[in-house]
């Protein structure tokens, strides 16, 4: 057994290369780990430079010089940045405020609801069911207000973060994108020579996060505006807040679907109760993921999520749960890696034992 080991690493851990790869994979995930909560406004400068590069590159290969291009994208990121702060975010507030408003009208209606349960499916459901179930949900409740006080208290150290964070990050992202060769030419003196396997894994790699990030960003723009389209002609409350977390849920894929349904299956009943209206609003949604899950996403994102849903759920528990929202929205991406990683390794020592 322990020859069957030892042949096994010296097969695919005796190479220069190889263990460049690992050592590189190991020091990213580390640096992460460690650094990640200090180094998060790098880490989102550094992430929206790489998406804006492409648009950047894109301009470049029309004949635009590198500065010109880069200060056009940069403007133009700013200028969505302010659309969002100025024209989103008030919108959001409102209705975020007028929904904790009516948020002990909506539990009233719901624990109502809940109570005439015994009544007409005694054989089923018993009245020391519903009160437990009442009683769990009253903790919950009071444990969220007591988050939420918590976050009142130090409302004063966010606001304060964000207006860093409003100021450091556009500085960082024009530096990154301005200063792209000059960086990836320091960032290379410290690396090994022997890093042939890891820029074929990264090259693998960078067009598939590419291609997933770009056609994500376009999945949740056009679910958001098309849901956002049939709440408000449905004279559903609260359009642009269910709307925009419905188009942020596709970076949950299965998940996020289910997940959002509860949401709009209440504000519905708050306020339409057993109605038509409501079962149109319910239809409408499930028929808008369904549009999403089988023509949009795969046009979108045909060619790079080539993995069984098993696999991609897996992912999503693991990423999200080390790296929170930005391992939710990379779950892919980093399988993706760990994919090419596999692949490009085996194969690698494979042709190194033929040869």
């Amino acid at each position: 057994m322990l020859r069957l080991i030892r042949d096994w690493l010296n097969r695919y851990f005796s190479d220069p290369q190889s263990i460049i790869l690992g050592m590189l994979l190991l020091a990213g995930f580390l640096i992460i780990m460690f650094l990640g909560d200090m180094l998060t406004p790098v880490f989102v400068s550094l992430v929206i430079a790489y998406l804006l590069d492409g648009m950047a590159m894109a301009l470049q290969r029309i004949k635009v010089p590198r500065l010109v291009s880069v200060l056009l994208v940069f403007l133009l990121f700013l200028a969505t940045l302010l659309i969002l702060v100025v024209g989103l975010l008030p919108v959001l507030s409102r209705q975020i405020g007028q929904l904790l408003q009516e948020l002990p009208s909506i539990i009233a209606n719901g624990r109502d609801l809940l109570m005439l349960l015994p009544e007409r499916y005694p054989e089923i459901v018993s009245q020391t069911q519903i009160r437990q179930v009442l009683d769990f949900i009253g903790g919950e409740l009071y444990l969220l207000i007591q988050r939420l006080l918590t976050l009142s208290l130090a409302s004063v150290r966010g606001l304060i973060s964000i207006l860093v964070y409003m100021i450091m990050v556009p500085v960082m992202v024009f530096f990154f994108l301005n200063d792209k060769a000059k960086l990836l030419a320091w960032t290379s003196q410290f690396l090994p020579d022997h890093r042939g396997l890891a820029i074929e894994v990264w090259q693998v790699v960078n067009q598939q996060i590419t291609n997933y990030v770009r056609g994500k960003i376009w999945e949740i723009l056009i679910v958001w505006g098309v849901s956002y389209a049939t709440f408000y002609f449905m004279g559903l409350q609260f359009a642009m807040l269910l709307s925009l977390f419905t188009g942020l849920s596709v970076l949950i894929p299965y998940i996020g679907a289910i997940f959002m349904t509860l949401p709009v299956a209440v504000i519905a009943f708050y306020q339409w109760g057993w109605s038509a209206d409501f079962a149109y609003a319910v239809v409408a949604y499930i028929i808008l993921q369904i549009l999403d899950g089988n023509l949009l996403n795969p046009l979108l994102l045909a060619g790079v999520v080539n993995m069984h849903p098993v696999a991609i759920i897996a992912a999503i528990l693991v990423f999200g749960g080390l790296w929170g929202f930005w391992g939710l929205f990379f779950a892919i991406p980093l399988a993706t890696l760990v994919h090419a990683v596999m692949k490009a390794w085996f194969a690698h020592h494979r042709k190194v034992h033929v040869e």
